[in-house]
Order: C-alpha cells, then structure tokens, then sequence
C-alpha cells in the first residue's frame, strides 16, 4: 500500500490519526467528516494514497467501484439508502478538493438542492 507520510487521511488509514471510523474493509476506510455539510456526511477514501480521482487507472483495479459499494453500504447502516444520499468527489482546487487524497463524501438526511454550488 502506497502512503505519504504529510497527508492526513494517509495518517488516519494507517491509523496514526483518530477520525470516528464508520465501515473499514481492505481497500476502502469510511469516518465521519470533521465539518459535516449534512446530518450524515461521511468521508470514503482509498487506504493507499491516490491523490485525486484524475490519477486513478485501469491499473487500480476497480477502486472507485467499490467506493461506491461501500457508499451504499454505509447508506444502509445509517438508514439514509430508503430516502436517499448525495455522492461527490471534489477534484482539483477549483472542484472544492482541500485534502489532496481521493475521498467521497456521502451526504444525507436533508434535502440536497440542486444545483449543488
């Protein structure tokens, strides 16, 4: 698994930082977001560090597929899959992405407007 030691959520995965972990599996770590945008805003990232979704490859062998997977999972624990949840990558400074680590934020249990932002 590839890491870097300067960024944070590298730092929560390897589990050198706390963050309050909500689903783990091999390839992914789920923990609730520090400045929720919603009731339920819970952070997914990659245990290996991907810097943004632009440098995922065939090579990384369905990474964001089971993100996604895992979305619907915790979607379900949380009781938000019925009503319904946003998904969002933000990628790139001018996306919104401010921790240079793949992620995928769920957010749910209000209403999401349209257009987001």
């Amino acid at each position: 698994m590839t890491t870097s030691d300067s960024c944070t959520f590298c730092r929560i995965a390897s589990g050198e930082s706390e963050a309050a972990i909500v689903y783990e599996d091999e390839t992914v770590l789920a923990f609730r977001d520090i400045r929720p945008a919603a009731p339920t805003h819970i952070l997914i990232i990659p245990r290996q560090h991907v810097g943004s979704v632009d440098e995922v490859t065939a090579a990384d062998g369905g990474l964001l597929t089971k993100m996604v997977a895992a979305a619907s999972e915790i979607a379900r624990r949380a009781g938000v899959r019925q009503s319904g949840y946003r998904l969002v990558i933000n990628t790139g400074p001018d996306g919104g992405q401010t921790v240079f680590h793949l992620h995928l934020h769920l957010l749910a249990g209000r209403h999401m407007n349209w257009p987001p932002g």
